[in-house]
């Protein structure tokens, strides 16, 4: 018997600001990070050039069938999309200060 390694395969939803008005985008892929360089290139889908994204969420699928279904479903999920955004924005927003009196 041979053991085929099998290489996960990611969907990611990335966000920007960069462009003027706030975006996202999904997506998937076998190297996410890989993937978040060549957007941020300029190399990525056409939807994606020209602004600097962040990665807001990953999630690992072990066939490409699986991760590809997944994608479209949180395409269309435009509720789901934007809480995942609003749960990264609360959890990376800077830390406000508070001036004593």
């Amino acid at each position: 018997m041979s053991s085929a390694i099998v290489k996960p395969c990611y969907v990611y939803l990335l966000y920007s600001r960069s462009a003027g008005r706030p975006k996202s985008y999904v997506g998937w892929s076998m190297d996410v990070e890989s993937r978040l360089h060549k957007h941020n290139a300029g190399r990525g889908a056409k939807a994606t050039r020209g602004a600097q994204w962040q990665l807001v969420h990953v999630e690992s699928y072990l066939t490409r069938g699986e991760a590809m279904a997944a994608e479209y479903r949180l395409k269309k999920d435009r509720k789901r999309r934007q809480a995942l955004i609003n749960t990264f924005l609360q959890d990376n927003a800077p830390p406000t200060t508070v001036k004593k009196k």
